[in-house]
């Protein structure tokens, strides 16, 4: 078994649909970045990639990359899967928390779990999202942006293969 971790930040800015984990969110604003920004999904992919050896978001779906302008980031966690399937190793399960002074995300959470999950080949039960606060402290607490950690699990394919 192998334990990555994932970090990522976004801007807000005006103009866009805001994304966490997939579900668009009812907002004035939404994130900066070259794909949809979602924040937890980055993170999410991140820490796969970091668990499985393979880098960074960056180094597979470069921001200088047209291909990759505003692609939903559930595809870049799918091909993440593929990526680290390719390197001999599958997620067992995703820790995940999103820093966001506004908006509340508790009522989309259940949602953003199941496109994650779905993404990632697991059940839902098996990919945990939190939301928290910085009580208005730093850059999310100023609500310039939303950043997002998680760790992912991840084991040998060969486990799997011997009912492990």
């Amino acid at each position: 078994m192998r334990v990555g971790f994932g970090y990522d930040a976004h801007r807000f800015t005006p103009g866009r649909p805001l994304i966490l984990g997939g579900v668009e969110i009812p907002y004035h604003q939404g994130l900066a970045g070259h794909s949809d920004a979602d924040v937890l999904a980055h993170a999410v992919g991140e820490a796969l990639l970091g668990a499985a050896g393979l880098g960074d978001l960056g180094r597979h779906f470069p921001d200088t990359d047209p291909a990759y302008r505003g692609i939903s980031s559930l595809v870049l966690v799918g091909r993440i899967r593929e990526l680290a399937a390719a390197a001999g190793y599958e997620p067992v399960n995703v820790d995940a928390t999103v820093v966001a002074e506004k908006p509340k995300l508790a009522p989309f959470i259940p949602e953003m779990q199941r496109r994650l999950a779905t993404a990632l080949g697991l059940p839902a039960h098996l990919v945990n999202v939190k939301a928290t606060t910085t009580e208005g402290m730093g850059f999310a607490g100023r609500q310039e942006g939303i950043a997002a950690y998680a760790v992912a699990l991840v084991r040998p394919l060969s486990l799997k293969e011997e009912g492990g």
